[in-house]
């Protein structure tokens, strides 16, 4: 068990410690990480690469009064240790337990929600910001990861810092680039003299006397001159100073001592500072050093092993066979070339693959040039991180109707990230955006159908499907192009007809099963589309049946029942009682995919709950269930019963 770990129930604990013990302590923290996170899953590698960095600035600064903003917030675990909340550790990612990002509601530590990369310095500088004006004195601390730094919006927040000059510290952690002895050494000295305060004195004192001597202006300009050269042949320091920074670095982020030293120099700067900090991913465990990108994120023990691919899998082995029939086809990703499933596009194709970092609106106005010149990209992305671009996905694509394609992964509930992560709005905001056709598919084939089909369509395409496996089905050699705008009817019924998109498919037709044995007969429609929707179908249903019900793992303001009940009023059809199943006006806890899917009724017994609550009127009814709009009797019944 952990010895100097149960000492420490808040930072202040920390500054007691000698170097020695918060070496022991570093040791500690990475044993419960790997114990803890094999179980739980959730982030290792990079918690494991940050402990040193997490102990040096605990004590070093004084949370709460101090601010430390982490991006991403994936690397707060040792954060979250050593800010009272070791004892409920072992629920970290689990269902009400403690959340894997930070979480204002959490904790008085955790300043400021990080959940998407990038956003740390712009937050940072208003917090420090706001304490200016208030006339406090605390300390500001954005700790941004390299890969994060990728992003405009951390530029943007760098830009900013640098014209307004609120005293901010910037931790660069940089787990990719080694450091050099002798440039490391050279660096440290460098840092020691800039930072120290006598420095700045000197400095001042010599340039005024050196504008008493006949040519002393020169001369200084000179010397001036010859030092920034100097600076910036040996050390890569000259674009941080001229945007406004004072340059520290690079410091070995696993040296507790070392951090510490210059973090406290960082403090006694009055102007914005980066503190380049170099740390090894996975470190002190070797299986994570040696492959950190797999372990940078781990499932949670025993987790259900499952023989169907995941829906990842089955769009990244599709691509890359659309990739060589058609040349025209490149992929673009935002630094998730592994969680998009375009590892073997990107070995297949490397000029037709291109990961642009963490940088999803340069992604899609990238994917729209591209398209304005013939080419047919397929951008890949999370549907959190989609969000991020919706004005370029708005602006640069469907204004100009540019046949870009969307592979939305991610959609709907995800589970253990929790809020900043679920992709409960995307049909929703892509649904309403002219140009665009959305889609969304019951089961790993008919994403397979899906791509086939977007990749023919002169416009943009959004293709959203769920993570995690599919549902078993054999995917076909040739797929078929899809109808645009075509539903499938899955079950005939008589009482009430049940419209269902995506992952809420299958759940919908098993509960039409059972509500079939107890006397409810109900029809069940995979709608597809979500737009355009089959509308000629849709109002059919609605002349046929009294009740209908809509299901959907999005959320219900604005998405796909909402748009059935705005066919219906724009068609003037009355008399129709709709009731929509889907996710509330709320954001979406962590917790496993199927402990939210049982709380929001999105599962087979879920649907049959809310269908007998919703209808409690249905008996057993006799007379035969009609065709739909368009179709003949006998066409109906020998596909509906097929």
């Amino acid at each position: 068990m952990p010895q100097i770990l149960d000492k420490v129930n808040t930072p202040a604990d920390l500054r007691g410690l000698s170097l020695r013990e918060l070496n022991l302590l570093a040791q500690e923290i990475r044993q419960l990480l790997v114990e803890t996170v094999s179980q739980t899953g959730g982030h290792l590698a990079s918690n494991l690469g940050v402990v040193e960095l997490t102990i040096a600035l605990h004590s070093t600064f004084e949370s709460p009064k101090d601010k430390i903003v982490w991006d991403v917030g994936h690397q707060c675990y040792v954060h979250k240790l050593l800010t009272g909340r070791k004892d409920r550790f072992s629920t970290i990612r689990q269902y009400q337990g403690l959340c894997g990002f930070t979480v204002r509601e959490e904790s008085c530590h955790d300043v400021f929600g990080t959940g998407h990369a990038s956003t740390s310095v712009s937050a940072a500088l208003g917090l420090a910001v706001a304490r200016d004006l208030r006339g406090d004195d605390e300390n500001v601390v954005a700790v941004i990861g390299d890969g994060a730094m990728t992003g405009g919006l951390a530029f943007e927040g760098v830009n900013n810092t640098g014209q307004l000059q609120s005293r901010l510290i910037v931790v660069l952690n940089d787990n990719e680039m080694s450091i050099s002895p002798n440039v490391g050494a050279l660096a440290r000295y460098l840092d020691r003299l800039r930072a120290d305060p006598r420095y700045w004195h000197a400095k001042g004192d010599v340039e005024r006397a050196l504008s008493r001597w006949p040519l002393g202006i020169r001369v200084a300009d000179v010397l001036k001159r010859l030092k920034n050269s100097f600076k910036g042949l040996v050390i890569p320091t000259m674009i941080w100073e001229e945007l406004g920074f004072t340059y520290l670095g690079p410091v070995d982020g696993h040296d507790i001592g070392r951090l510490k030293e210059t973090l406290e120099l960082a403090k006694k700067m009055e102007r914005p500072v980066l503190v380049h900090v170099v740390t090894k991913k996975g470190k002190g465990y070797e299986p994570a050093e040696e492959d950190a990108v797999n372990f940078h994120g781990l499932p949670p023990n025993g987790t259900k092993k499952v023989l169907a691919p995941t829906y990842t899998k089955v769009f990244g082995q599709t691509v890359v066979k659309m990739a060589q029939r058609d040349p025209r086809v490149v992929a673009i990703t935002a630094a998730m070339r592994e969680g998009t499933g375009l590892v073997d596009f990107a070995k297949a194709f490397p000029h037709r693959f291109f990961d642009v970092g963490i940088a999803e609106e340069h992604a899609v106005t990238f994917a729209a040039g591209l398209a304005s010149q013939g080419m047919r990209p397929v951008v890949a992305i999370y549907s959190t991180f989609l969000q991020r671009a919706y004005d370029q996905v708005i602006h640069d694509v469907c204004i100009q109707n540019l046949p870009v394609v969307f592979c939305v992964d991610r959609g709907g509930i995800v589970g253990d990230d929790g809020r900043t992560h679920q992709g409960t709005f995307d049909l929703s905001y892509l649904r309403h955006v002219p140009n665009m056709v959305l889609m969304t598919p019951k089961d790993e084939n008919e994403l397979v159908a899906m791509l086939w089909t977007a990749l023919q369509v002169e416009g943009p395409v959004a293709i959203r499907y769920p993570r995690g496996a599919g549902v078993g089905v054999p995917l076909e050699e040739e797929p078929a192009s899809l109808p645009i705008g075509k539903a499938e009817v899955l079950r005939r019924g008589r009482d009430l007809a049940i419209l269902a998109v995506g992952v809420t498919v299958h759940p919908a037709l098993a509960a039409a099963e059972t509500l079939s044995l107890e006397g409810i007969d109900a029809a069940v429609v995979n709608a597809r589309f979500v737009k355009p929707m089959d509308r000629s179908l849709i109002v059919g249903l609605a002349k046929h049946f009294r009740r209908i019900v809509t299901v959907e793992e999005n959320a219900l303001a604005g998405g796909f029942g909402s748009a059935v009940l705005e066919l219906l009023e724009e068609r003037g059809i009355t008399g129709v009682n709709v009731k929509r199943i889907g996710l509330p006006d709320e954001f979406v806890e962590h917790g496993t995919q199927e402990v939210l899917r049982n709380k929001y009724n999105l599962t087979s017994e879920g649907i049959i709950k809310l269908v007998r609550n919703y209808f409690p009127e249905l008996r057993l009814l006799s007379t035969p269930a009609p065709p739909m709009e368009g179709e003949s009797a006998q066409h109906a019944s020998a596909r509906l019963h097929n």
